[in-house]
C-alpha cells in the first residue's frame, strides 16, 4: 500500500485547507482511513477516522465541528477539510490506512500544515 498526502501549506487562522491522501496498491474498500498530525516536541494524535464505507466518523475534541473527514471509493481517495484554523492545528499531518479484519496498517509521508499570520 502507498499512501501519498498532498494540500499541505501556510494558511492564516480562520482560513481552510484540504488534505488528501491518494491510496493504491491494494483495495481501498477494505481499509479504514485516519488522519493524525503530530506538532514539535508533542506526541502524534488522531485527529480523525472514517469507517471502509465512509459510514461511520470519529473526530478528535480539539477539531469537532471544524474538520471534516470523508472518502471517495471511486478516486481511491481521501480527504480531511481544515476549517476554522488555528494555530494550535500547526502540525505535520499523517494519513494512515487499516485493514478492517487484519488491522494491518499504513502510513504516508505527512504533509506540513502551518496556521500563522
Amino acid at each position: 500500500v502507498q499512501l501519498v498526502e498532498s494540500g499541505g501549506g501556510l494558511v492564516q487562522p480562520g482560513g481552510s485547507l484540504r488534505l488528501s491522501c491518494a491510496f493504491s496498491g491494494f483495495n481501498f474498500n477494505n481499509y479504514g482511513m485516519r488522519w493524525y498530525r503530530q506538532a514539535p516536541g508533542k506526541a502524534r494524535e488522531l485527529v480523525a477516522a472514517i469507517s471502509s464505507d465512509g459510514g461511520s466518523t470519529n473526530y478528535a475534541d480539539s477539531v469537532k465541528g471544524r474538520f471534516t473527514i470523508s472518502r471517495d471509493n471511486a478516486k481511491n481517495t481521501a480527504y480531511l477539510q481544515m476549517n476554522s484554523l488555528k494555530s494550535e492545528d500547526t502540525a505535520v499531518y499523517y494519513c494512515n490506512a487499516v485493514h478492517f479484519g487484519t488491522r494491518i496498517n499504513y502510513w504516508g509521508q505527512g504533509t506540513q500544515v502551518t496556521v500563522s499570520s
